[in-house]
């Protein structure tokens, strides 16, 4: 049973092949963390009430090696029954016509475990991906990743964000201190993508000054993440600018 089957689902289990899949699959925690797999992800919703709004985009990149996989990149329209606020949609700029046509989230999830088998989930202020994951992944009776890593906390590690502050890193301008490019902020394939070059770059300053494995990144993320993903959580005052300027109330990640 992997680590990330460490939930009881109760006596109906997994619902399908994949799914089953990722439940099962274990992810090592003591290998050096350049031996491991990853997948830094980011969502776009329809707003950030955690216990009310939905997903209406996703994306993924996959990293082996310590390295970006090219060509490896996700990216899906969600469509369902949620509507966005309008000042998410101008944060996100996903209109309800864009999401006519999308495909519901039962037609996508799929896609998202399989990417997320046997890998480490990379995402920034990762509290939120997982919150909005553990009701995402109920369709398929299975919990969200249990092995995290969260960009913001190594950032705050790393001494590139300040520890016990009450909001999070902005995705962007995190990149820009590591002199890295923010590609298409508020897309959720160009956050994904940020998300895991700056991954990378934290992980090989953590790296030079003490060998880092999938443990001890998980833990970093742990210890230096923030714990309010509560239904109660005032989460747009929390995330302030997580990827850059955020307009006002109703506004997506």
């Amino acid at each position: 049973m992997g680590v990330q089957g460490q939930v009881r689902l109760g006596r109906r289990g997994p619902a399908g092949d994949t799914a089953r899949a990722y439940y099962r699959t274990a992810v090592r925690l003591d290998q050096p963390w350049r031996s491991a797999g990853y997948c830094a992800v980011d969502l776009e919703t329809t707003g950030l009430d955690l216990s009310r709004d939905a997903i209406v985009s996703f994306g993924a990149v996959l990293i082996d090696g310590g390295r970006v996989i090219a060509g490896s990149s996700i990216y899906r329209l969600v469509g369902g029954p949620a509507k966005a606020s309008p000042t998410a949609i101008t944060v996100h700029g996903l209109r309800p016509a864009d999401l006519a046509d999308a495909p519901p989230w039962e037609d996508s999830v799929d896609l998202l475990l399989e990417a997320l088998t046997g890998r480490v989930l990379v995402a920034h202020a990762a509290w939120v991906e997982r919150a909005f994951l553990r009701r995402a992944f109920r369709l398929r009776r299975v919990p969200p990743p249990r092995v995290v890593v969260d960009t913001a906390a190594l950032a705050r590690a790393a001494g590139l964000a300040a520890v016990g502050a009450a909001a999070e890193p902005s995705l962007e301008a995190l990149a820009g201190d590591l002199g890295l490019p923010a590609h298409a902020p508020h897309h959720a394939l160009g956050d994904a993508l940020t998300t895991a070059e700056v991954f990378l770059a934290l992980t090989a300053r953590l790296d030079a000054a003490a060998a880092q494995t999938v443990r001890s990144l998980a833990s970093t993320s742990a210890a230096f993440g923030l714990r309010l993903a509560t239904p109660h959580t005032d989460t747009l005052a929390v995330l302030g600018s997580r990827t850059g300027p955020v307009p006002g109330p109703g506004s997506a990640t």
